[in-house]
């Protein structure tokens, strides 16, 4: 049935396979359960779970209203239906150093594979606006010391994403990327490049594995997986093309009822209910059922 059959530990080593191959590794957001296994149906390497998609799913801009508790939920429904990693967004670990060794903490028992935590002050804004705020570079290294002392699992990947290139120029940035890593992050989240050469600078000077955002309307022209993986990224998100595709067509859709007054128009731009019901094993869930109230003790039959 539609459960994992991967353990979070088999899940987190996965993960650490991956950023250690050369190869770039495509990690689309999911913003429900359902998408993230319909990402796993089609082959992709890892599952994206997106702030800004959680907040927009509960109606709320991403500018950290959402709960912890709100993410470690949507964060634990999506790895229990996926065998692929899942990384999570954290925004700036909801509070203090403490809070964002908590946060950590509590992801690794939802099952995750990693998540990452930015330098942004609060209330933060999108990565790819304008009127960012960024922390100093010491309260960052504190925020990234706590969260990777709080980890149990060694494979659980630490990511610490810097919005620091828009405010403070590329170099400035780097510098601070070096020193994230100093204190203990695994991977580097350099947000709102604005051309190849700056993801090529950053790759020159980094020294562990880079994750690069190719979110729609942004500061970033969107790269392919070939240019990327040539320019030495280790993995790619699209964190928020699901929700933007699905509601897209919802908007279309309800459009096109109020005019015309029925759905006839627009089924052929539906999931049929057969490609639902295969998506979610219902088959599964009747054989399961079956069996269980046909199995025999000895050869007494049960009823």
């Amino acid at each position: 049935m539609l459960f994992t059959n991967k353990t979070p530990a088999q899940k987190r080593a996965a993960l650490r396979v991956q950023l250690d191959d050369g190869k770039l590794h495509q990690f689309p957001g999911a913003f429900n359960p359902l998408c993230a296994q319909l990402i796993d149906k089609k082959g992709f390497d890892g599952v994206y779970i997106s702030g800004a998609v959680i907040s927009a799913d509960l109606c709320l801009p991403d500018i950290g209203i959402a709960s912890l508790d709100e993410f470690v939920s949507r964060g634990r429904q999506i790895c229990r239906v996926t065998d692929l990693p899942s990384i999570i967004d954290i925004d700036t670990g909801f509070g203090e150093p403490m809070s964002a060794a908590r946060s950590v903490w509590l992801m690794e028992e939802a099952g995750l594979a990693g998540c990452h935590i930015e330098d942004q002050v609060m209330p933060k804004r999108c990565g790819h606006l304008d009127g960012k705020e960024i922390v100093e570079t010491a309260v960052m290294i504190q925020r990234v010391r706590a969260a990777s002392d709080a980890r149990l699992d060694g494979n659980f990947c630490l990511i610490a994403r810097s919005d620091a290139r828009a405010v403070e120029g590329l170099t400035k940035a780097i510098d601070r990327m070096k020193a994230y890593v100093d204190a203990g992050a695994d991977m580097i989240f350099p947000e709102a490049l604005t051309s190849p050469k700056e993801f090529e600078a950053v790759r020159a000077a980094i020294d562990v594995p880079l994750l690069a955002n190719m979110t729609e309307f942004g500061k970033s022209r969107l790269l392919n997986k070939t240019e990327l993986e040539s320019l030495g990224f280790n993995l790619v998100i699209y964190p928020v093309t699901t929700l933007r595709l699905a509601m897209g067509e919802v908007d279309r859709g309800l459009s096109a009822i109020i005019k015309d007054g029925d759905q006839n128009a627009i089924l052929d731009r539906m999931q049929h209910r057969r490609d639902l019901y295969e998506l979610l094993h219902y088959e599964d869930y009747g054989k399961f059922d079956q069996d269980l109230f046909n199995f025999e003790i000895g050869d007494t039959p049960v009823k």
